[in-house]
């Protein structure tokens, strides 16, 4: 019987190699597309969960304050283009800590993109500092820019406006935007968050009210 030649033994392992690139090819093709994918569904869930989680901890937003000014007048919101802070109860069990001072501020990841990070602090009831509860909570990352802006209540004379930064700590915004330009796949919807509470309730009668029950018990 006749034998294979070199050329044949040869040409048959370049054919097998050429399977077996084949094969690999498409095993990688279908792992990068399931990493991929995952990747994505990932993101979209991350987006999801900050965009709820913002917008219900902002229309529970409390007219509680969190400091005083110079003359002693209470403080109950403070916001910039990249920083705020206000009082409001967590989600869930965490809300039975009761209403907890949040900080959500953009800050740089050190690779060229910014995060969205959330702190918290329990406010005791004698009136004592807030004390923080452990590390900053990353709500968003993979931020190209951000920033926040606030909303004026609207009055008999004319309808609020827009601001970039919140002057009057003593007062509420009405609504609080929430603006980001994302690296991944998805564009973050803008987010308009209506406050619940008056945005008067913290002045005024509100403020007296408050300044009310801060008074010791007289029997």
């Amino acid at each position: 019987m006749r034998g294979f030649s070199l050329l044949e033994v040869l040409g048959a392992l370049v054919l097998l190699a050429l399977l077996l690139l084949g094969v690999y090819s498409g095993i990688r093709t279908a792992t990068h597309s399931v990493t991929s994918g995952t990747q994505v569904i990932g993101e979209l869930d991350q987006l999801r969960s900050a965009q709820q989680f913002m917008r219900q901890e902002l229309q529970q937003v409390q007219a509680v304050p969190q400091g005083r000014n110079d003359r002693g007048e209470n403080l109950y919101f403070a916001g910039d283009a990249t920083t705020m802070r206000f009082v409001a109860p967590l989600p869930g069990y965490l809300g039975k800590l009761g209403p907890q001072l949040q900080e959500w501020k953009l800050v740089s990841d050190g690779k060229g993109f910014q995060r969205l990070e959330a702190r918290f602090a329990l406010i005791p009831p004698d009136g004592s500092p807030p004390q923080a509860l452990g590390e900053p909570e990353i709500l968003m990352d993979g931020i190209r820019e951000g920033h926040f802006s606030y909303r004026t209540p609207d009055t008999f004379q004319q309808r609020g406006s827009w601001s970039g930064h919140w002057d009057d700590q003593r007062l509420l915004p009405s609504i609080v935007r929430v603006e980001l330009s994302l690296r991944g796949h998805y564009d973050w919807p803008r987010l308009d968050a209506p406050l619940r509470v008056d945005p008067t309730a913290a002045f005024g009668q509100g403020q007296g009210l408050l300044q009310g029950l801060n008074r010791p018990v007289v029997q």
